[in-house]
């Protein structure tokens, strides 16, 4: 199993190519990576590994990204106005993300994970996502969150995991 990444998306299968520099990628998790959008604790130690790695997440995350915007929109934490601008530089920072795709190599590694012991479905695809992009490239890369539950998923699975909190 090999990886090929190109701007946009890291593709997990079966084709010739590689991961080439994957060295400098660190997996973000949304709940990393959203405090990229929003100051809260956190947000200095997200940006600082941003400038830091490139960006690798699942194909999830922009749809998360936004959803968990919207929800702090629909509570008040953030106005119109800051939404606004957040949702512009999600839409600006994507063009240099690395999006792992949501094929049978994922997938069915989300499942095995998930049958090991209890664990949300959208966390076992972010997991397994970082464990296919590991395995394809041949070498760890981080692995950030700010999810207590997922960070401990995380560490079962043998991930180097980095606390964003």
């Amino acid at each position: 199993m090999e990886t090929h990444s190109h701007r946009g998306k890291a593709l997990v299968g079966n084709d010739p190519g590689g991961a080439g520099g994957a060295l400098s990628f660190a997996y973000f998790d949304t709940s990393a990576v959203v405090k990229r959008y929003v100051l809260e604790p956190g947000s200095l130690q997200v940006r600082g590994w941003l400038r830091r790695h490139d960006f690798l997440s699942s194909a999830i995350t922009p749809v998360e990204i936004l959803s968990a915007l919207g929800k702090r929109k629909q509570s008040g934490e953030l106005s119109e106005k800051n939404f606004t601008a957040a949702i512009r530089r999600v839409g600006s920072d994507r063009t240099r993300w690395e999006l792992i795709e949501l094929g049978a190599v994922v997938l069915n590694r989300a499942e095995e994970i998930i049958q090991q012991g209890p664990m949300r479905a959208l966390d076992a695809i972010h997991i397994a996502s970082a464990l296919a992009f590991q395995t394809a490239a041949g070498r760890r890369i981080p692995f950030l969150t700010g999810d207590r539950r997922q960070r401990e998923a995380a560490e079962r699975m043998s991930l180097e995991v980095i606390w964003i909190g």
